[in-house]
């Protein structure tokens, strides 16, 4: 993730606000057909609820996150589970494909990332992606830009999150050594299990960690009021405003 205050991620919390992440994956899953017998490098692995079903398909599986909670939480899965850095990876032309499921928007450097996939594969070998895109999540980042702003502290600065554009990817693939399949920009709204503020208190600690903690709790409160008008339903029920950029590249022999 980025450089500076990385997110805790609790694995119980994580499944009870967040487990939509997972469950909304099975699309790219799809797109990585993973096959037995395949070596599968699974970066932003989370608590490894994805890799299981990887592995279940049977393919080796390599599951790697930056969390050493959440790395936790998949090595009990009895996967082989790793802490990493996406920006650090040290692999070596020794999987078949890389497969990332929410996590890419986490890193800034976005290129140091796909270079890193890039050396991870083997010759032919393919990464498939699903992540935050350009527009993810507008409604609610601006919100919380503006937050920190009244309070004296440049809330772009401490934004942790990259959301490309198809042809800025598209772009830094190509520039890497990949052949781009697939790239796909769509909006998908998601619903979310409780409270926006829950999904708030777990996603946007980077922002957080940025002013006192005594104002923690006053900037959730006035970011849910900000976003309310757009983001709650009739019903009280809340949606996120997600966009997801999904692609798919072979790397070049």
């Amino acid at each position: 993730m980025v450089s500076g205050v990385e997110p805790r991620w609790n694995p119980d919390e994580y499944s009870r606000t967040a487990r939509f992440v997972s469950d909304l994956g099975a699309d790219a899953l799809a797109l990585l057909a993973p096959a037995a017998g395949e070596r599968i490098l699974d970066l932003g692995c989370g608590d490894g609820v994805l890799s299981a079903k990887i592995d279940d398909l049977g393919a080796e599986v390599v599951a790697v996150d930056s969390s050493p909670e959440q790395v936790a939480a998949a090595h009990a899965l009895g996967l082989d589970a790793r802490v990493a850095d996406a920006a650090k990876l040290r692999f070596d032309a020794e999987f078949d494909a890389v497969f990332s499921n929410a996590t890419l928007h986490w890193v800034r450097d976005a290129d140091a990332v796909i270079g890193g996939i890039r050396r991870a594969l083997r010759p032919g070998g393919r990464f498939v992606a699903e992540f935050g895109g350009k527009g993810n999540i507008d409604v609610i980042r601006s919100a919380l830009v503006a937050a920190l702003d009244r309070r004296g502290v440049d809330g772009r600065a401490v934004d942790p999150w990259h959301f490309p554009d198809v042809a800025d990817y598209t772009r830094r693939l190509e520039t890497a050594g990949f052949s781009v399949k697939s790239a796909e920009l769509f909006d998908r709204p998601t619903p979310l299990a409780g409270d926006i503020r829950d999904w708030l208190a777990l996603f946007a600690q980077p922002f957080l960690a940025a002013v006192a903690e005594a104002d923690r709790a006053a900037i959730l409160d006035e970011v849910r009021d900000a976003v309310r008008p757009t983001l709650q339903r009739a019903d009280g029920s809340w949606t996120a405003d997600y966009v997801r950029l999904r692609i798919k590249a072979l790397k070049d022999a």
